[in-house]
C-alpha cells in the first residue's frame, strides 16, 4: 500500500507541475499555481483523506508546498499554510517549517501541516493556501489549492 501511495503522490505531483491551475477532486496530492521569490517557486498543494470515526465521515486535509530553486546554490526556504472552507469559513494556519532546497533542484510535495474535518455538507468547497521566504529575502505572494471536502 505505501508504494501505491507513493507512485500517486508522484504521478500527482508531476501532473500538478503540468497544470499547476487544476484543482484537487481525489486523495492524492494535486496542486494550484505557481509563485516566486528570489529564485525559488513555489506550488500550495492539498489532498484530502477519507477516514470515519464510530458512524462520522471525516476527512484529513493536509496542506503541501512543492519547491523548485532555479538559483545555483542552495538555499533554506521557509514555508507555512493557511486552511478554511471556502463558504463562510476564515483563514486558520495548519503549519510551517522550513528546509533546504539544493541548486537548481525541485523538493516535494513537503507536507505543512493539516486538520482532520468533519463531513456536515457534503462536497462543501475547502482550500489550502502557502507562501514562502527564501532566506534573506521578502514572503512570496499565496499559491493554493482546493478540493472537495467530503466526497461520495
Amino acid at each position: 500500500m505505501r508504494l501505491t501511495r507513493t507512485a500517486a503522490l508522484t504521478s500527482a505531483t508531476a501532473l500538478a507541475l503540468l497544470l499547476p491551475t487544476a484543482n484537487a477532486h481525489a486523495t492524492a496530492v494535486a496542486c494550484g499555481g505557481s509563485v516566486s521569490s528570489r529564485g525559488i517557486a513555489a506550488h500550495g498543494c492539498i489532498s484530502a483523506d477519507k477516514g470515519k470515526e464510530g458512524r462520522v465521515y471525516t476527512r484529513n486535509i493536509k496542506a503541501h508546498v512543492v519547491l523548485t530553486n532555479s538559483g545555483p546554490h542552495a538555499a533554506y526556504v521557509d514555508y507555512e499554510a493557511f486552511f478554511r472552507v471556502v463558504s463562510g469559513g476564515h483563514w486558520v494556519k495548519v503549519g510551517n517549517g522550513r528546509t533546504l532546497v539544493p541548486r537548481r533542484s525541485t523538493k516535494g510535495p513537503v507536507e505543512i501541516g493539516s486538520t482532520t474535518r468533519v463531513c456536515f455538507v457534503v462536497n462543501a468547497k475547502v482550500e489550502v493556501r502557502v507562501h514562502v521566504k527564501p532566506a534573506g529575502g521578502a514572503w512570496s505572494n499565496w499559491t493554493g489549492a482546493a478540493t472537495s471536502q467530503c466526497q461520495t
